[in-house]
């Protein structure tokens, strides 16, 4: 089966959603607090459904089981990544993600690595990004007293910034940003600080204080240094690359040949329009679409003007 594998996902309700997955990307948002879209997932709290060919209508899940060598025959038992579009109308939580042997032994799943790049940013939005904290003792005195305008690093953004999250990173997605990010399969989220802001039931949402201090890394995070190669009709840029994913950003502006390197792709198109072409089939592109190309398409075509964020697993 040398086709893509377009994909039907996974929206979520959260209490700093809105409506930009609607008015951004057309989506039917259940909710005018939609705040994440699990667009590439094969997680247990949001599986994608193939749309196309002759696995429509069976989850990634089951598919990554059951047809191993669309993936490579891989070795990991589970889909290893998760592609999502969050729209922040209000901050997200304070939070941070344990690496995989504290998930393993704690939650038993993948830990959450992951990577922001930046679709769109209101004037004077920033996100938080690392902390002031000496050491271990100096973060947990420092969140006791509820110090935070000293303890949290604020960082201003505009679109088409990127930002590599390492788990064990303090991070937030602050108000008037839209990301896409590629992660590790995960959902273990350790809440530090919600802004002491009730949720729809007036409940403060539980906080994870003393895992979130046992995994936390001290030090200011490290960000990549994105890398860009201009070949013919293409603009690729190495948005970062470590153990768990590689992750692209590919600007094509007219038609590009692409060859595999890797077993699969995960690919959204983030704007413009166009189309794929493989053996003799096309396939239509456009803003907001999610696919994965299986191991089985070793070489496909791309043209038109599209703009597009590609991950693939370390290999």
């Amino acid at each position: 089966m040398a086709e893509p594998l377009f994909l039907q996902s996974t929206m979520h309700d959260k209490i700093w959603g809105g409506t930009r997955l609607r008015d951004e990307f057309g989506y039917d948002i259940p909710t005018e607090t939609t705040g994440e879209y699990w667009a590439i997932s094969a997680h247990p709290h949001g599986v994608s459904v193939v749309e196309n060919g002759p696995y429509t209508g069976m989850g990634l899940d089951r598919l990554y089981r059951e047809q191993p060598e669309l993936f490579g025959n891989p070795s990991s038992p589970v889909f290893p990544l998760l592609t999502k579009i969050l729209d922040a109308n209000d901050w997200l939580s304070v939070q941070v993600h344990p690496d995989d042997a504290y998930a393993k032994e704690r939650e038993g799943e993948l830990g959450k690595t992951e990577c922001w790049y930046i679709l769109a940013a209101d004037e004077g939005a920033e996100i938080i990004y690392g902390h002031t904290a000496q050491s271990r003792q100096e973060l947990a005195e420092q969140i006791e007293a509820g110090e935070w305008e000293q303890l949290l690093t604020r960082v201003p953004v505009k679109a088409g910034d990127f930002f590599y999250v390492p788990s064990g990173t303090m991070h937030a997605i602050g108000k008037g940003i839209m990301v896409l990010e590629t992660q590790q399969s995960s959902d273990t989220t350790y809440r530090v600080y919600d802004f002491d802001r009730p949720d729809a039931s007036g409940n403060l949402r539980p906080l994870h204080i003393q895992q979130s201090i046992d995994v936390m890394t001290i030090g200011q995070p490290q960000n990549s240094h994105p890398a860009t190669l201009r070949t013919g009709d293409l603009t690729s840029t190495l948005l970062v690359a470590n153990e768990f994913f590689t992750v692209y950003k590919w600007d094509v502006g007219g038609q590009t040949t692409f060859e595999a390197v890797a077993p699969y792709y995960l690919v959204s198109v983030i704007d413009g329009q166009g189309q794929i072409k493989i053996a003799d089939q096309s396939y239509p592109l456009g803003k907001g679409q999610h696919f994965i190309l299986p191991h089985t398409v070793q070489e496909w075509e791309m043209t038109g003007n599209l703009s597009l964020i590609v991950s693939h697993i370390a290999h």
